[in-house]
């Protein structure tokens, strides 16, 4: 049987809740909605640890992010990590990526003083995950000045034009050209990160437009203004939010039109998601990193699988790299954490041998960024949401959301009486996925359960001396 060729697209802080599919009201999504009704939908998709960085190491690798003690940004990979390229590599793949990297470490390396100019460093060729092509960047955060590198030639080359119709134009020729082997390519373009800007067109198709905003956004606050025009703020940065996600969804077309004109489409499995959502006012917050549905709910869509099924089962980042190669036929060389996700996809499973998937924030570097003082760590089922925040002497529990009464998770229910056996479960479930993963996170003990990696200095000295 001849393998299927795998497209990934991975779009840049792109929340679960901004697609038609997931029940927008404001946004038309019609090439991604498409790609739903002809394979699955996956309803609870999280990302793991919902920062940039973290998610693209365990996509890349398969491995949880505090195994590696990774912070938030500028962290580099070691080339000795085995990646998703090698895998299929040594499978008798081609492999390609396309954009985003966020791998190197380089977030420092802007010309002149302005971090939302293009990173003009190039990625040293052993630092590229092993993919046979690679045209990519490390870092940029202004699609209209990206500056991209192609293998090991250090010259870096401008997108002329939007960054994200620049990537999908690599990718198209990519895909189309002619070739003897199946191939695997991931498109990671930032948009809609900020700066939130898109083209001319789009931009003016949502001008003034009237949007619905979630329940939990609170519009009595003033927000920082991240887009590129003057705006008035939240709604204008949202308004430019899915005009960006439009110019995604058109280019999505233009892939399943290219490939559908090559005659490789009914061969190709596209998958789409994101490393992270965006708050924009939810809970009064903007960006990511929080434990909140709207910063780690991420969209995970898989064409050709499925025909139209939607799958309620949690997942987490760490199903990306078994579940790639699932689609695919293969298996990892070595064990991972996480699931092939791909007989679920197929209907072959109903659900999963599991309750529910690890979430965390490992560290953050820079003094006065959420989370520096106190990190959290978390657990998601499939109906509700449980996490714990502290410092070094232990995290302890903060917050439990019953998701199906509370979608929008208004109600910290962690110290209500009438859920307090449901917060006990799932702090053991939390503090037994620690322990199996080997997390180094300090657990404060809870609900009669004892601590994970925490210090009891009598405890110490009696194991010690007796």
């Amino acid at each position: 049987m001849t393998r299927p060729n795998v497209i990934l697209v991975i779009s840049d802080q792109l929340r679960r809740q901004a697609l038609g599919c997931y029940g927008d009201p404001n946004v038309s999504t019609p090439h991604i909605d498409a790609l739903a009704a002809s394979g699955t939908r996956f309803d609870a998709a999280s990302s793991t640890y919902p920062v940039c960085v973290p998610y693209r190491f365990s996509l890349m690798t398969g491995e949880y992010a505090h195994t590696r003690f990774i912070p938030s940004i500028e962290w580099r990979m070691s080339p000795a990590e085995r990646t998703l390229a090698d895998e299929f590599n040594d499978a008798g793949y081609d492999t390609a990526l396309f954009g985003k990297w966020h791998l190197y470490g380089n977030f420092g390396h802007y010309p002149g003083h302005n971090v939302v100019k293009a990173s003009r460093t190039p990625v040293p060729r052993p630092f590229q995950g092993r993919f046979q092509t690679f045209a990519g960047f490390d870092i940029c955060n202004d699609p209209w000045d990206t500056w991209y590198s192609v293998n090991d030639d250090p010259k870096m080359r401008k997108i002329e034009g939007y960054q994200t119709d620049g990537l999908f134009d690599l990718a198209i020729d990519y895909a189309t050209s002619a070739r003897e082997k199946p191939f695997v390519a991931v498109v990671s373009v930032e948009p809609p990160h900020p700066i939130f800007t898109a083209p001319p067109e789009y931009v003016e198709r949502w001008k003034d437009r009237d949007v619905v905003v979630r329940e939990n956004v609170d519009l009595d606050k003033t927000y920082n203004h991240r887009g590129t025009g003057e705006g008035q703020g939240l709604l204008d940065d949202l308004r430019t939010y899915y005009a960006m996600i439009e110019n995604l969804d058109d280019n999505i077309g233009r892939l399943v039109a290219a490939l559908r004109e090559a005659g490789t489409l009914d061969n190709t499995v596209i998958a789409l998601t994101a490393d992270h959502g965006e708050l924009l006012g939810s809970h009064g917050l903007l960006a990511k990193q929080r434990p909140w549905e709207e910063s780690l709910g991420v969209p995970l869509i898989v064409s050709n699988v499925g025909g139209g099924r939607v799958v309620t089962e949690p997942t987490c980042t760490e199903d990306l790299f078994p579940t790639l190669l699932g689609l695919a036929g293969l298996t990892p060389r070595d064990p991972k954490p996480g699931v092939d996700l791909t007989p679920l996809a197929r209907g072959e499973v109903d659900a999963l041998d599991r309750e529910g998937v690890l979430l965390e924030f490992v560290a953050e570097m820079r003094p006065g960024l959420p989370f520096h003082d106190e990190t959290w760590r978390g657990i998601r089922t499939r109906t509700a949401k449980y996490t714990v925040l502290g410092d070094a002497h232990g995290g302890k529990p903060w917050q439990f959301f019953d998701l199906e009464k509370d979608p929008y998770e208004l109600e910290n229910l962690v110290d209500d009486p009438a859920y307090a056996d449901q917060v006990a479960h799932h702090h053991e479930l939390l503090r037994t996925r620690l322990e199996e993963t080997y997390d180094h996170y300090v657990l404060a003990p809870a609900f009669g359960q004892p601590g994970v990696n925490t210090w009891d200095p009598e405890a110490t000295f009696q194991k010690r001396f007796g």
